[in-house]
């Protein structure tokens, strides 16, 4: 089972978030350093970015679906939208708990970051095993 998690696919999807962590990177901070949007509108406007170059470089890069299916595009909508609200509901307590004496723009950053890196590992599971997995003939 491991092997087949971290097989060619792993590193496609690898290389697609990092071209979604740098282009999610910069549209999040800078929305929260410099436009001083809220935490969530900051990280939330890095995936509504990061998922559209997501969907695209992932189902036609990474997993090669070629299905012309609609439930695609609402099961990978279905994923980003758990993995987010699972990642982020989760990042900012914990890291204000653990910088708890930081000021709130470093616990925010703080759980910016901690956010992303869950959001990753969420993410790549649920788009191979739910949004972009082949189905077997007759399965939707």
């Amino acid at each position: 089972m491991l092997k087949k998690l971290f097989d060619i696919t792993f590193w496609k999807f690898i290389l697609v978030g990092v071209i979604n962590t740098l282009v999610g990177t910069a549209v999040m901070f800078s929305f929260y350093n410099i436009f001083h949007f809220s935490y969530w509108v900051s990280s939330a406007a890095n995936y509504v970015v990061g998922s559209i170059v997501s969907y695209f470089l992932n189902k036609n890069f990474t997993f090669r679906n070629k299905s012309k299916d609609p439930m695609v595009l609402v099961r990978f909508v279905i994923n980003i939208s758990v993995c987010y609200l699972l990642a982020y509901g989760i990042a900012k307590p914990l890291v204000r708990r653990i910088l708890s004496s930081a000021s709130v723009s470093v616990q925010e950053n703080g759980a910016m970051l901690v956010g992303m890196c869950l959001f990753v590992g969420l993410n790549y599971l649920g788009q191979r095993f739910f949004a972009f997995r082949e189905r077997g003939p007759g399965e939707k």
